[in-house]
C-alpha cells in the first residue's frame, strides 16, 4: 500500500496559508477589540466599572454572575445637552459632504477632461493641501475667521473642507480620467455644451467615486474634534458629538460618566458602521476607479 507524502514546497504553501491567517486574525482582534471594550463598558454600572481586575463581561460584584444594565443609555438619550450636539454633527457632515462632493465634480471633471494651463500644477498644489496637519493651520485659520466676524458653524463647515475638498477632488479627477473622451466628444456631437456634457453624460457614470468620498468626506467632518472643540469654545450651542461627548460631566461634583460616555461613542459609531458596511462595494469601486486603464 503506498502512502502518499506531503513535498516540502506544499508543506511550506500550507504553513504561509497558516500564517497568514493567523495574521490576519491578529490584526483583527487588536482593531476590534478597543470597540468591544467600549461596548462592553457601556452595559457596567459604576461598581462594575471600578471592579479590580476588569471583566471582559458585565458581571454583579458581589455574585459575579452575568448581569447587564442600559441605564447609561437611557441617561444619554434623556441627555438633551447630547442630542444637540447630535443634531449639529448632522447638519454640520450634511452640509459639508454637498459642497465638497459639488465643487468636487466640477473640479474633477475640470482636471480630469478639460485641457487649460498649470493643471497639473493645480491638481498637486491641491493635494499637496493635504500634507499639513490641523495644528499647523488652526491658529492662523482661527484668527481669520475672528476677524471676519464669522459664526461657529459656517466656520466649521468652511475649515473643514479644508481637509475633505482635496480628497474629494482628487479621487473624482481620477475617476473622471479614467472614463472614455468618446463619450463627451459623441455628447458635443450630438449637440451639448460641455456643461450638458458633464451633467447629463459624465456625472452618472461617477456614482461609485460620489458615494466612496461622499461617505467618507461625511464620516470625517462627523468626527472630527479638534477644529470644532476650537470654534465652539465661545458658542457652546453649536458643539458636536466629538466635543459634546468629551464634556461630558457626572450629576456629582468630580464624577466621571465612563460608562455613559462609552454608550454615547457606541450610539454615534454604530450608524457610521452600518453605513460603511452597506456600501462597502461602491466604495471598493470608487477608491479603485482610475487606478488601471482598459
Amino acid at each position: 500500500m503506498a502512502v502518499r507524502t506531503v513535498g516540502p514546497k506544499k508543506r511550506a504553501i500550507k504553513w504561509n496559508r497558516v500564517g497568514f491567517w493567523l495574521l490576519i486574525v491578529l490584526i483583527a482582534i487588536f482593531l476590534l477589540f478597543p470597540f468591544y471594550w467600549a461596548i462592553n463598558s457601556s452595559f457596567k454600572t459604576e461598581a462594575q466599572l471600578r471592579m479590580t481586575p476588569g471583566t471582559f463581561i458585565p458581571r454583579d460584584p458581589d455574585t459575579g454572575t452575568i448581569s447587564l444594565t442600559m441605564q447609561n443609555y437611557s441617561a444619554v438619550f434623556a441627555n438633551s445637552v447630547f442630542l444637540g450636539t447630535l443634531r449639529n454633527s448632522v447638519v454640520l457632515a450634511t452640509a459639508v459632504t454637498t459642497l465638497a462632493l459639488t465643487i468636487g465634480s466640477f473640479a474633477g471633471f475640470a482636471l480630469g477632461k478639460l485641457r487649460f494651463k498649470g493643471k497639473t500644477p493645480s491638481l498637486y498644489l491641491i493635494l499637496s493641501m493635504t500634507m499639513f496637519p490641523q495644528v499647523a493651520v488652526l491658529t492662523g485659520l482661527y484668527a481669520v475667521i475672528q476677524n471676519l466676524g464669522i459664526s461657529a458653524r459656517p466656520s466649521m463647515i468652511l475649515s473643514y473642507l479644508l481637509f475633505t475638498l482635496p480628497f474629494t477632488v482628487w479621487v473624482l479627477t481620477s475617476f473622471f480620467k479614467a472614463l472614455p473622451d468618446d463619450l463627451i466628444q459623441s455628447a458635443q456631437v450630438d449637440g451639448a455644451t460641455p456643461f450638458q456634457a458633464f451633467r447629463l453624460v459624465l456625472l452618472p457614470l461617477t456614482a461609485p467615486a460620489l458615494v466612496t468620498t461622499g461617505l467618507l468626506a461625511f464620516i470625517a467632518a462627523f468626527n472630527e474634534y479638534l477644529f470644532a472643540l476650537t470654534f465652539t469654545t465661545i458658542e457652546p450651542n453649536a458643539r458636536t458629538v466629538p466635543v459634546g461627548i468629551a464634556l461630558f460631566t457626572g450629576q456629582v461634583a468630580r464624577q466621571e460618566p465612563f460608562g455613559e460616555i462609552m454608550a454615547a461613542a457606541v450610539l454615534v459609531t454604530v450608524p457610521l458602521i452600518v453605513l460603511v458596511l452597506i456600501f462597502q462595494r461602491r466604495i471598493i469601486g470608487g477608491l479603485t476607479a482610475g487606478a488601471v486603464k482598459g
